[in-house]
């Protein structure tokens, strides 16, 4: 596929290039009010939107996208190879579709039960003896919710030590750190301040796991606040979900 021109005459290109940078503003801002060095990683989460889309924000700089369905995300990586993005899957991953995703994803960000690990082990380092590829970087998904049973997903608090020591164990899998959503019908500040203290026990045990996959369109304040590096911003940039045809 070609990459759009990012030039006058297609006005989506403009339109993303606006929203972009809108959200670029908001994190630069949110950063320095943090008093924080450095601004978190964007991670764009482009799904239903179509991969001409993902073209056109590769156009305009953008280097991490996420996904959260994998045919749909096998779908683009594999249409958009040669823009070498680094593709993130930010869905609840079935252990099944392991071997799949482990062919063009540079991140898994809901690992969320021993099983999936040892199914994302097993079909990286088959994948690494075909084609070798790097290691898979894992976050642990921890639920925020407070039923134990919490419908945005992940593992509970008290299960991240384990996941961390299994994933630190397994080769071809490196331990990023922690992901999560905040809770639907509350302040996110809570939620927030909750995973840090949770990153910062898993750190205390897993030095290199410094990462904290936190924030979307409506609460990245928040997240970067109580230390996300990574952001994954979808409707802000991209619009509404087109509708289905």
């Amino acid at each position: 596929m070609t990459v759009p021109a990012a030039a006058a005459g297609d006005p989506r290109l403009d339109q993303l290039r606006e929203r972009l940078d809108a959200v670029r503003q908001r994190i630069n801002a949110a950063a320095a009010d943090a008093g924080r060095d450095a601004a978190p990683q964007l991670i764009v989460v482009t799904k239903f939107h179509p991969a001409e889309d993902v073209a056109r924000l590769a156009a305009l700089g953008v280097t991490d996208v996420g996904e959260n369905r994998d045919q749909e995300a096998a779908d683009k990586a594999a249409r958009l190879q040669e823009l070498q993005l680094r593709w993130h899957f930010i869905g609840q991953l079935q252990s099944n579709k392991a071997k799949s995703v482990v062919k063009y994803a540079h991140a898994v960000h809901s690992v969320d039960r021993p099983q999936l690990v040892d199914a994302l082990a097993k079909a990286v380092r088959a994948e690494q003896d075909r084609t070798g590829r790097g290691d898979l970087e894992c976050f642990i998904q921890v639920s925020l919710d407070e039923d134990a049973d919490g419908h945005r997903g992940g593992a509970l608090a008290s299960d991240v030590p384990a996941l961390g020591e299994q994933l630190s164990a397994a080769a071809g899998l490196r331990l990023a750190g922690v992901m999560a959503v905040a809770p639907l019908g509350a302040a996110p500040e809570g939620a927030f301040e909750k995973l840090a203290e949770i990153s910062a026990r898993l750190r205390a045990d897993h030095p290199q796991a410094t990462a904290i996959s936190a924030g979307m369109s409506q609460d990245l304040e928040a997240a970067i606040r109580f230390g996300a590096t990574h952001l994954r911003i979808g409707s802000d940039i991209l619009g509404p979900r087109p509708a289905l045809r």
